[in-house]
């Protein structure tokens, strides 16, 4: 499935209310809504954007509504984490797909200016991944040769450079754009700074053209969600990376398990909490996000919660609508 041609897709979808989810409160859209009566059935927008990496994790569990009622409109964009918690602090969407936290200095305080109260849902896990064109025969790299690689001010400029063992070639990369969610943690994990990276690389905000640039050269390397790199895994090489604990590359049980570092993270559906309260379709929208996580992952090839995560997940759900 090609990403890039789903971006900001309308989909028509029916929502059925499900058990309770779970969701870490800290959300008001200004949109209108009306419910039809009878058969439980709910109607009104759903405005979702953000993330690239969680994209195709919303926009699966988008289209799992069109089995139910075809009565509410849910629209899925990827303006990136930044650009979504931009439109969700403006009161433009009723949630924010994100790769990261809310930024506490900069995001959340424009969201309290504009009267936004939010909550939060773990709905996947991710493992940022390193890439390479097969022809650049890459196999692994220390997280202090990826931080001397991408670290703003960057001298090298031949992969070799890197130390022995790592094999010759121009170095060309591509990487997330700073609305990004994925460049925020990598540069914060990796750099240490969060925005901190060399300027001399092709970004883009989506992910599709990064695999596609990385495609198209024989010495090109970049970092994006491991769903696109499983989406294309025949076309590039996975580079493993060794954080002192040895080499690992990103999998559903590295993941998981924490063993893949310092790259693996959890991914967030951010929701405007007055639009949960008010809105019975966002909150229908939520709850089968969260009652089909693992299936919508599956189909979406995100890493899905573990049976912790996805109970951590309900019980604070459960107090974001309690209100405590």
């Amino acid at each position: 499935m090609d990403r890039g041609a789903m971006n900001k897709r309308l989909v028509v979808a029916s929502v059925a209310c499900v058990a309770a989810l779970g969701i870490t409160a800290c959300g008001s859209s200004n949109d209108s809504s009306t419910t039809t009566g009878g058969g439980g059935d709910i109607s009104g927008a759903v405005a979702v954007d953000g993330s690239s990496t969680v994209f195709p994790f919303a926009q699966a569990v988008a289209e799992g509504f069109q089995s139910e009622n075809p009565n509410a409109k849910v629209t899925v964009g990827e303006a990136g984490t930044g650009g979504g918690f931009e439109k969700f602090c403006a009161g433009e969407i009723d949630i924010a797909d994100a790769s990261r936290p809310i930024d506490e200095k900069e995001e959340a305080p424009v969201c309290k200016k504009n009267g936004i109260k939010y909550a939060s849902v773990e709905i996947a896990n991710d493992g940022v991944s390193v890439v390479t064109n097969p022809s650049l025969k890459i196999g692994c790299l220390k997280t202090a040769q990826l931080k001397q690689l991408w670290q703003k001010g960057s001298k090298v400029t031949n992969y070799d450079q890197l130390g022995s063992g790592i094999p010759s070639g121009k170095v060309s990369l591509f990487g997330p754009g700073t609305d990004s969610g994925t460049f925020d943690f990598f540069t914060e994990e990796i750099n240490g700074e969060k925005g901190d990276t060399r300027t001399d690389y092709q970004p883009s905000e989506d992910d599709n053209v990064l695999v596609q640039g990385v495609e198209g050269d024989t010495s090109g390397l970049a970092y994006f969600g491991f769903s696109y790199y499983e989406d294309n895994a025949d076309k590039l090489n996975l580079v493993a990376v060794d954080d002192g604990s040895g080499c690992v590359k990103p999998s559903v049980e590295t993941i998981q398990n924490g063993t893949y570092k310092p790259l693996s993270r959890p991914l967030y559906m951010y929701v405007n909490t007055a639009a949960l309260k008010d809105k019975p379709q966002v909150k229908a929208f939520l709850d089968y996000a969260v009652a089909n996580a693992e299936e919508s992952a599956k189909t979406a090839k995100i890493v899905p919660l573990t049976s912790e995560q996805l109970t951590q997940a309900k019980d604070e759900l459960a107090k974001a609508e309690s209100g405590t």
